[in-house]
C-alpha cells in the first residue's frame, strides 16, 4: 500500500499566475520522502544526527501533465518500488481535485554522511522498506 500525504499549494510555490512553479514541486516532495521515513521509524534527524546516513536522489524522472494551482491540496502517493543493496526506487502519484498532475520516478541512495560514499541499507531500515515493496510486472530491481 502507498505511503500517502497531502500538503497544500502556497502562495510561494507558485508563479504570480498562481500556477505553481515547479521546482516548488521538488522542494515538496523532500519533505514528503521525509515523512515517508518518518512514518517508518527512521525520522530524517536520527538518520542524519546519529546514525550519519542521507538519502539523497541520484535519478528523478518527472512528468507533468495538469497545472497546480495556489490553495489545491496536493495528495501525494509513494510506493516502493524496489530496493537494491544501497538504493531504493520510489514512485510518486501527485493529485489535485481528483486529477493526476504529475507523476515521478525518483531512485534515492543510503550514503554514509562521514565518507560520502554509498553504503547497504543497515538491516533495520531494509526490513522497513522491504514491507511496502509493491512489485509490478514491469518492474526492473534496484542496484
Amino acid at each position: 500500500m502507498p505511503f500517502k500525504t497531502t500538503r497544500p499549494l502556497r502562495f510561494g510555490d507558485c508563479d504570480p499566475s498562481g500556477i505553481a512553479y515547479f521546482p516548488s514541486y521538488l522542494n515538496i516532495l523532500v519533505g514528503v520522502l521525509e515523512d515517508y521515513f518518518a512514518s517508518l521509524g527512521f525520522p530524517w534527524k536520527t538518520l542524519i544526527d546519529s546514525r550519519r546516513i542521507g538519502v539523497p536522489t541520484v535519478r528523478l524522472d518527472v512528468t507533468f501533465t495538469r497545472p497546480g494551482f495556489q490553495s489545491d491540496n496536493l495528495e501525494f502517493a509513494v510506493t516502493v518500488r524496489g530496493i537494491g543493496r544501497s538504493s531504493l526506487d520510489l514512485e510518486h502519484q501527485v493529485s489535485a481535485n481528483g486529477q493526476v498532475l504529475w507523476t515521478a520516478r525518483q531512485r534515492v541512495v543510503a550514503t554514509s554522511l562521514d565518507t560520502h560514499q554509498s553504503l547497504a541499507w543497515p538491516d533495520d531500515i531494509r526490513a522497513a522498506l522491504t514491507s511496502h515493496l509493491e512489485m509490478t510486472d514491469a518492474h526492473h530491481p534496484a542496484t
